[in-house]
């Protein structure tokens, strides 16, 4: 009974045995079938090598095998799913990476508008288009700091920011950057030393900085002549060539883009809103390594015999308006005081560099109220700024032009108001004229009549007496000879 049972037994599990092979063995048919109908021809290669064969590419699209079965339905549904899901996918990293509840364009101060984009850039530069994923919805701006300035911006082209998603066939790429585009226009008022610094120069410097060289400047309004004046501090800024960019017929496609520069202040940067805490006195380093400039400080020399170790005084001089009708005598009175003068004309050809230089060895820099005195960016620390203000009630022109900003460069400011007998407007008007007894009356008639009056018309000739006064001033002001 016993021997009967165990037979049984095995039989049993013998039989067992067959039937899960053959259940394994008729599964691998069924498999194989599937695999016939559905899977496409991969040449030969596994699943695996046409994965590792596939390249990543710039515009994340997945690599698609040519050949395809033609009458195969049920692989192209799953490549449309495969699309579906690839799409999916991206757009959820790009979004992660930006901010989409963030407005793209956004307000940096009463002067400048700034559009921010990341992700996949595309600049139609002679369209002056720009196509963006992942963006929402469409945006316009002129890339200049004078955004309220209707003349300015006549001169400054308009760029569109549009979502990529939207452009059927999108614009394909011919030119592939790794480093973030900066759009920004020369238009304007550039040409104009005020404004070359204030509207374009230091605003530049606000937002390229950060990037400590690796940025892509794109220029729209070019003039070749402005680019080719500043290029050395250009060079500082960025590492690459300058992109005229309305005139570009290749597609140019960036990680990421700034529209538009930061504006801060008149000829200044506020350093609470700049990364790093950088601030106008960066801006003065950059621009002595730009030219090449010795002077940090306003200090002498250790050598006694140098010329240097007199306090230089630099007469910023001009030709057509507010020009000083008794510069030779204040030349005389200003050596009589122990200055080394110099006297400086500088207009729209004057080489900058060459200027920086004599502007940087001056101790005290002395000039009426105009575009001149932005050359207070090359002064060394601890020199002395007299702006001179021309009659007709311009305190207000003269603080927000040069004053305010004179502190955060380090360096002193000192103020010669012109008096009534001291300008040409005496003799140009009579004494009750509303010009000369209510200059605000004519300040309600509006800027282009009050630049026409107090800074076209009048020129000046400063009292030698109070001037010297104020000369002396700046020398207690300097580390040249105190003692004495």
């Amino acid at each position: 009974m016993k021997g009967s049972r165990n037979q049984l037994r095995t039989e049993a599990r013998r039989f067992g045995n067959v039937s899960l092979i053959a259940l394994m063995l008729l599964s691998l048919c069924i498999l194989s079938l599937i695999r016939a109908r559905f899977t496409p021809y991969n040449n030969g290669k596994t699943e695996t090598a046409i994965e590792d064969d596939a390249e990543v590419k710039p515009n994340l699209k997945r690599l698609v095998v040519e050949e395809q079965p033609k009458e195969t339905e049920p692989a192209e549904v799953e490549k449309e799913e495969v699309d579906i899901e690839e799409k999916t996918h991206i757009d959820s990293a790009l979004a992660s990476e930006v901010d989409l509840s963030k407005p793209t364009c956004f307000e940096t101060s009463r002067r400048s508008d700034t559009c921010e984009a990341r992700g996949e850039v595309v600049v139609q530069g002679d369209a002056q288009k720009i196509f963006v994923r992942p963006m929402t919805q469409e945006w316009k701006i002129k890339p200049y700091c004078r955004k309220h300035d209707a003349f300015a911006q006549s001169h400054v082209r308009e760029w569109t920011l549009l979502p990529l998603d939207h452009v059927m066939p999108p614009p394909a790429c011919t030119r592939n950057h790794s480093v973030p585009a900066l759009l920004f226009s020369n238009g304007g008022f550039t040409g104009n030393l005020f404004h070359d610094y204030t509207d374009v120069l230091i605003p530049l410097f606000i937002s390229s900085y950060k990037y400590h060289g690796e940025v892509q400047f794109l220029v729209s309004s070019l003039k070749s002549w402005w680019i080719n004046k500043y290029i050395l501090m250009f060079q500082q800024l960025s590492n690459y060539d300058i992109i005229d960019i309305d005139n570009e017929k290749d597609v140019h496609c960036f990680p990421q883009i700034t529209a538009g520069l930061t504006f801060h202040k008149e000829l200044g940067v506020d350093p609470s809103k700049t990364p790093g805490s950088y601030s106008i006195v960066d801006f003065k380093k950059m621009l002595r390594n730009s030219f090449g400039l010795e002077r940090e400080t306003a200090a002498p020399t250790g050598d006694q015999w140098d010329i240097r170790r007199k306090p230089r005084l630099l007469i910023i001089s001009r030709k057509n308006s507010r020009s000083f009708l008794n510069e030779r005598m204040m030349v005389d009175m200003a050596m009589s005081l122990g200055f080394d003068v110099r006297v400086g004309e500088p207009d729209i050809n004057t080489d900058v560099a060459k200027f920086a230089r004599l502007v940087n060895s001056a101790d005290v820099m002395i000039g009426v109220h105009g575009a001149g005195l932005t050359n207070m960016v090359f002064l060394p620390a601890g020199a002395v700024l007299i702006q001179v203000v021309p009659f007709g009630g311009l305190e207000w022109l003269a603080r927000g032009t040069f004053k305010e900003p004179s502190a955060e460069m380090q360096v002193h400011y000192l103020e010669y108001m012109i008096q009534l007998d001291e300008t040409t407007l005496s003799e140009q008007y009579p004494k009750d004229h509303p010009v000369l007894k209510d200059p605000y009356s004519i300040h309600k008639q509006g800027w282009d009549a009050l630049k026409t009056v107090y800074l076209d018309k009048q020129n000046v000739r400063p009292h030698l007496g109070r001037l010297k006064n104020t000369l002396l001033e700046a020398l207690k002001l300097l580390p040249h000879g105190r003692s004495n």
